[in-house]
Parts: structure tokens; C-alpha cells; sequence
């Protein structure tokens, strides 16, 4: 089992492998954009999204809606909104892969430009700490604690993911390499049977014509 000492060491490498992202873009109407994100299994993702407000002094207008799916690497469906000006979701990974955010924008004449802000998270990023605060009435320290133990399990997590991946890329590697020399036998027996029947009709070639 892997063990790790050093505080600190552990909450700068929990947050480089818990992921939070926060983005702004624009989407033009009649267009699409996607953000993806690589989850492991069994992890914990949310996400929050909200177009902008061009007129904050009045309501969010219907031209300003987006249609929103989140899918898996395997086309499954985790969420999906249409025609909302905010909404969020909330899920367990069930399967490790590449999960796409995609906003879709309705077509309007003339063509506007919405602005959406996307925040994004997973791992422990993912948890509220705030509530799990407040509803377990713990003091700062405790939090803290509780807060290191999970980075820890998810630091231990991901070394077993990453791991995985590595086995897996070698095998493929190693499928890869035997294709490419079964195809380079091949190749070279191609070229040697070639050269063979090209000799072969050269030999009949200059029988016929009594040259040899």
C-alpha cells in the first residue's frame, strides 16, 4: 500500500488529479461546442452551467436558450436540457472514458451570440464541503482531516487507474508490434515472389526468342 507523510504534498496532487474547470464561451446561434473531461469509474462529477445575462436589468430572453446532453465515451445519456437558460447535473462515472458537455444553440434570424458560463468538476473537487460542514457540525480541523483522507483515497484511486491504463497501452503495443511484423513478412514474401515471377517471364521471354 502506498503510503504519503507529507500533507501539503497530498492537497497540491489531489487537486492536480481531481479536476475543476471553469470556462466562459461564446456560442453563436445555430452552432454547437463540446467540452469533454476524462472520469475514471466510480467517481463523483457536477456540473453547473448559466447563460449570460445580456440585460441583467431584465429576465433572461427565450432567444438566449440552450439545449445541453451530457454523454459517456459509449454514447450513454447522463443529462440533457433543452431550451434552459441554467440547469446542472450530477452523477457517478460508471464507466472510465472521455464524458462530453455538449450546448447546442437554436437557430435565430438574425444570428445572435450567447456567452455560457461552464463549471465543471470531478473527484473530490466534486464534493461540497461547505454542507458536508455544515451538516456534520465539524470544526475546521475535522474538515480538513476529512477532506486529506479523501484526497488520499482518491490519489490511491487513480495511481490504481492510471496503472491500468499503462497495462493496457503495453498490450496494445505489444498487439501492434506483432501485427507490424506478420505484415512485414508478408510484405517481404510479396516482394520476393514478384521478383520471381518477374525473372520467370524474363527467362520465358528470352526463350522465345532464342535469345538464351
Amino acid at each position: 500500500m502506498v503510503r504519503f507523510n507529507n500533507p501539503c504534498f497530498l492537497l497540491i496532487l489531489g487537486f492536480l488529479l481531481s479536476t475543476s474547470e471553469s470556462v466562459r464561451f461564446d456560442l453563436p446561434s445555430g452552432q454547437t461546442k463540446c467540452i469533454s473531461e476524462d472520469i475514471k469509474s466510480n467517481s463523483m462529477t457536477v456540473g453547473k452551467y448559466s447563460v449570460v445575462n445580456p440585460d441583467e436589468a431584465h429576465p433572461l430572453p427565450d432567444t438566449h436558450k440552450v439545449t445541453v446532453r451530457v454523454t459517456s465515451a459509449y454514447g450513454n445519456n447522463y443529462h440533457y436540457s433543452e431550451l434552459v437558460g441554467s440547469g446542472q447535473f450530477a452523477f457517478t462515472a460508471p464507466e472510465a472514458g472521455d464524458y462530453m458537455a455538449c450546448f447546442w444553440g437554436p437557430d435565430h434570424n438574425p444570428p445572435i451570440t450567447m456567452t455560457v458560463d461552464f463549471d465543471w468538476r470531478t473527484g473530490v473537487a466534486a464534493k461540497d464541503w461547505s454542507n458536508v460542514a455544515k451538516k456534520g457540525q465539524v470544526d475546521v480541523m475535522e474538515l480538513e482531516l476529512k477532506r486529506l483522507y479523501d484526497t488520499a483515497i482518491s490519489i490511491q484511486e487513480e495511481m490504481y487507474y492510471l496503472r491500468e491504463r499503462e497495462d493496457e497501452m503495453q498490450e496494445l503495443n505489444k498487439t501492434t508490434n506483432s501485427r507490424m511484423g506478420w505484415l512485414s513478412l508478408l510484405s517481404l514474401f510479396v516482394c520476393l515472389s514478384v521478383a520471381g515471377l518477374q525473372l520467370w517471364h524474363l527467362k520465358t521471354f528470352f526463350e522465345k526468342k532464342k535469345l538464351i
